[in-house]
């Protein structure tokens, strides 16, 4: 166990009946602590194992420790990181967190990517535009509330219809790559009431203009480690490599995003301004977030077998049944399974696994067993999976568990799904960081579940590795009406 400091003093302002510990564990020497603690967490060890291994050394879910990219890159890789349900808590505790510049962590990207602004993904509540930005983020969602569900049913209703070719034909069918496209096309439908003119390109120059953003903290797996290393993980790339792109991208939300302007401007925020943030909140927020989940969704719905389809397929039908065959939020609200395979694929895989926060002031943090004093200025680091399956909390935390969320007990367990940047019993504010269409990607992804059981009576998964990702396949389908295989030869 970690050992008592007898010269560690609590912070006036704070109280905790657990005994306090030094926070084990080191940074190393400098450049070369850093560097081998991203060679480890990319390559060497991969990151669950960069994690585990040192949980065991120190016996504590709380150390400290490097996280990439280091140096060149970020000025100061060192953070604490807090790995467990408890002490994962802190990062939403903004009287004692700053969320300020953090949303990739120790890197902060150029903010020629985001048109010499920053938007609101980097700035903490305390900062004066915060609470205008997501406000105009919470009426593009509230204004065009009513869309969403005809939207969504229309173009995922074109997509299932295209993978059923794709199987007969194939024998397998790719749900990431039509999802891709699949994505952008409902959300440029759902909020601007238009198709994308861009078509499959939207894709393509997302994927671009996000590379510069994340690059420093990923590992993409289609080059050999250490030239990948040194070229994506040692010096930023230049923003001037997508500059074109991203015009692109502007342009195409400038001019479909007229009354979301238009809004803007009644608040007091600049056209220019309003349309940097339209854009990255629907690339990289919704868009990237339905890119990351809905393949990891179909993938452990998919993988839960039979015994669970029948379920979920006898929950949706029977409430449409009762509705008249009509989707409504309300109705969804009566499917309990529906929404708790949800939560559980977001419990189990979320889709952003990293959360950082720097501390305000000296504080306190609680594992379960233990209280770690921080300083004010460290950053703190969350890896999320760890924290979400969390094994003094849930009960077989590593396997995906259908009914987890449903029924009285399983709706205490909510507390602890933490995908949004915040509890799931939690509400999104403005004062807050959650994210602002934290119910809108519960809403789109229960209706991915709705339409594949409309649909499907149950359906076959493959997971394939690719140069940028894993891809989900599905292999076969037996769909509902005719209970007939497809694709199976």
């Amino acid at each position: 166990m970690p050992s008592t400091t007898s010269s560690i003093t609590t912070p006036e302002s704070t109280q905790t009946k657990r005994p306090i510990q030094k926070i084990p564990g080191d940074y190393g020497l400098p450049l070369l602590g850093p560097i081998s603690d991203r060679l480890n967490f990319f390559y060497f060890q991969g990151q669950d194992a960069f994690f585990q291994t040192r949980i065991h050394k120190y016996n504590s879910t709380v150390f400290r420790t490097n996280m990439p990219p280091g140096p060149f890159i970020s000025s100061d890789s060192r953070v604490v990181a807090v790995l467990d349900a408890a002490s994962f808590s802190v990062l939403f505790d903004l009287s004692n967190v700053e969320k300020k510049d953090v949303l990739t962590g120790t890197f902060v990207p150029s903010l020629s990517l985001t048109g010499g602004h920053r938007v609101l993904a980097y700035l903490d509540p305390s900062e004066p535009s915060h609470a205008t930005l997501k406000h105009l983020i919470f009426s593009l969602l509230s204004l065009r509330r009513k869309h969403f569900i005809p939207e969504f049913r229309t173009t995922f209703s074109a997509l299932f219809s295209n993978l059923e070719v794709q199987l007969s034909a194939r024998r397998e069918a790719s749900f990431t790559a039509l999802n891709d496209s699949a994505a952008f096309e409902f959300l440029t439908r759902a909020y601007f009431g238009v198709s994308p003119e861009m078509g499959s390109d939207f894709s393509s120059l997302t994927a671009k203009w996000l590379l510069p953003q994340v690059s420093p903290v990923k590992s993409f797996g289609f080059l050999p480690s250490m030239l990948e290393d040194f070229l994506l993980h040692t010096f930023p790339l230049p923003s001037a490599l997508v500059k074109s792109d991203y015009k692109k991208l502007y342009d195409f939300f400038s001019k479909t995003g007229t009354w979301f302007l238009d809004e803007a401007e009644k608040l007091g925020i600049t056209r220019e301004e309003a349309c940097h943030n339209l854009l990255f909140a629907v690339c990289f927020n919704a868009y990237g977030g339905m890119k990351v989940f809905f393949p990891q969704l179909v993938k452990w719905v998919g993988s839960a077998g039979k015994e669970l389809h029948q379920k979920l397929a006898h929950e949706i039908r029977s409430a449409l049944e009762s509705n008249g065959g009509e989707v409504t939020l309300s109705l969804m609200e009566k499917m309990p399974l529906t929404k708790s395979v949800v939560y559980e694929a977001l419990r189990i895989e979320p889709p952003i696994p990293y959360q950082y926060a720097r501390a305000k002031k000296d504080m306190i943090i609680e594992s379960h067993e233990w209280a770690y004093e921080v300083k004010k200025g460290e950053m703190i680091f969350g890896y999320q999976p760890f924290a979400t399956k969390d094994p003094k909390v849930f009960e077989r935390a590593e396997e995906f568990v259908g009914e987890r969320f449903v029924g009285e007990e399983g709706e205490k367990l909510l507390k602890y799904v933490l995908w949004s940047n915040g509890r799931e019993t939690d509400d999104t504010e403005v004062g807050n960081k959650q994210c602002a269409g934290k119910d809108f990607v519960v809403m789109v992804s229960m209706l991915l579940v709705v339409e594949m059981f409309l649909r499907y009576d149950t359906f076959f998964v493959t997971v394939e590795k690719q140069k940028l990702g894993p891809a989900v396949m599905i292999t076969s389908v037996i769909m509902a009406a005719q209970c007939t295989t497809s694709a199976t030869g």
